[in-house]
């Protein structure tokens, strides 16, 4: 069996599993950056984003008994924290008709979603906050966590191609908010 995590992270896991505090905060501070930003494109708030981050670490030190290490140990702890990021949402009832959501008015232009110019990371961050939840949700799954889209719509409990025109509209509502921001940049 195949295993992708190293032996300093089995040495933390058999640690944190033998209760030594300092071996949990370890394995905490090692992964809590990743997993609130995981929280927080999904969330779409930083205070909800701070609550499923520690919900994530709680149900991390209660399952890591459970853990194989046939994933990376960092991999393990962000699917945790993509379904504990997907349960508040739907405990919030925040993710509502993907579908019957009426579309805005956006630019009907083509251009790329993520122009280099004039855009800083911080941006395209706050950007991604001002969508919808649905179509945030989507966006972050597919573009920032790697699902493919018939993963998301198993995940969500919506059609393959529900995902992919949340997907598609997310992208465009994007461009609409990041194309003035673009434009301005340019003429600074």
């Amino acid at each position: 069996m195949n295993t992708f995590y190293t032996g300093k992270e089995r040495a933390l896991v058999r640690n944190c599993l033998q209760g030594h505090r300092r071996a949990q905060r370890r394995l905490y501070d090692a992964y809590v950056d990743a997993v609130f930003h995981t929280c927080l494109r999904i969330c779409g708030g930083t205070a909800d984003a701070e609550d499923v981050t520690q919900e994530t670490f709680i149900r991390v030190f209660r399952r890591l008994k459970t853990f194989n290490g046939t994933s990376s140990l960092g991999a393990w702890i962000k699917r945790i924290a993509v379904n504990t990021s997907l349960n508040h949402i739907r405990g919030q009832r925040r993710l509502t008709a993907l579908v019957d959501a009426p579309e805005p008015s956006i630019p009907a232009q083509t251009k790329e979603v993520f122009p280099a110019d004039g855009l800083t990371v911080e941006r395209i961050h706050l950007a991604i906050q001002q969508l919808p939840d649905g179509s945030r949700t989507v966006l972050s799954l597919h573009l920032l966590e790697g699902y493919q889209h018939k993963e998301i719509a198993s995940i969500l409990g919506i059609t393959e191609s529900t995902s992919k025109s949340q997907y598609h509209r997310a992208k465009k509502l994007l461009q609409g908010i990041l194309e003035p921001n673009r434009q301005r940049a340019g003429k600074s």
